[in-house]
């Protein structure tokens, strides 16, 4: 098989949270993310739609990066309007990359510190978390496994719902949340352990789950035998080099 990078390993595991999605809408934030829905779009989920990161529907995800001539293969507009639209149907499918994320799945990109008059660090305000949270599927990204993004207690600022009893809006149950998967550094998560504590799915090679647990603020369900990432294919390693001809995520982890 071809040389290939823990990145590498990371974009083709995460191609799978669309696998089983048909047709939605797939919003990947950040290189990983886009470059692993678009993966998913020319491999195991040729039903998923994409947009040119622009106001268009695609035929063919965008590769990233400078564009050298290559010409995206449009199908439909898709502005605000009907991304809106689009978000509030459920058609939708997000992977995002959270500053904090804490037991029960709710995430922060806003502030950090305990007083919100006078926080640590500012950072992006919530932005779309709320309403996405609420209204589609999402996944998380993490390039730094830590104690500092997997907090113990709360995350400092909720920015999107997650399996909290305790903030449930009136008239929802935990089963209208839908916060599916984890890929970091180390390791592959979801909610799936009892009463969707967070779940150790995968671990990366020469990553032990002590490790994993190590690096996280809080419990993880940790089952008897947790799998190795798989690796990536030799039609998956082209496929990446095609859409990332510019070799951009070679920095993430860096």
């Amino acid at each position: 098989m071809s040389e290939f990078s823990l990145v590498d390993r990371i974009i083709c595991a995460a191609s799978e949270a669309w696998k089983d999605d048909g047709e939605v809408l797939a919003t990947g934030i950040g290189i990983v993310p886009r470059l692993a829905a678009s993966l998913s779009m020319l491999s195991n989920n040729p039903d998923l739609m994409m947009t040119d990161s622009e106001a268009w529907l695609v035929r063919e995800p965008v590769p990233i990066g400078p564009r050298n001539g290559y010409e995206p293969r449009r199908e439909g507009w898709m502005g605000f309007t009907r991304i809106f639209d689009n978000v509030w149907s459920g058609k939708r499918h997000a992977m995002v990359g959270p500053t904090q994320v804490d037991r029960f799945g709710q995430a922060n990109i806003s502030m950090i510190g305990s007083d919100y008059h006078k926080p640590k660090s500012m950072m992006l305000g919530v932005r779309g978390f709320p309403g996405n949270s609420i209204s589609h599927a999402n996944s998380f990204f993490v390039p730094n496994h830590s104690t500092k993004v997997f907090v113990a207690g709360e995350v400092d600022m909720v920015a999107s719902v997650g399996y909290n009893p305790a903030r449930l809006a009136r008239g929802w149950s935990l089963d209208d949340i839908d916060v599916r998967l984890i890929f970091t550094n180390l390791a592959v998560l979801d909610f799936g352990g009892p009463d969707r504590q967070v779940r150790l799915r995968a671990v990366h090679p020469g990553v032990t789950p002590a490790q994993v647990q190590e690096a996280t603020g809080f419990a993880l369900h940790i089952p008897a035998d947790v799998p190795e990432t798989a690796a990536p294919t030799e039609s998956q390693l082209a496929l990446l080099a095609r859409l990332d001809p510019h070799n951009l995520r070679a920095s993430v982890l860096s």
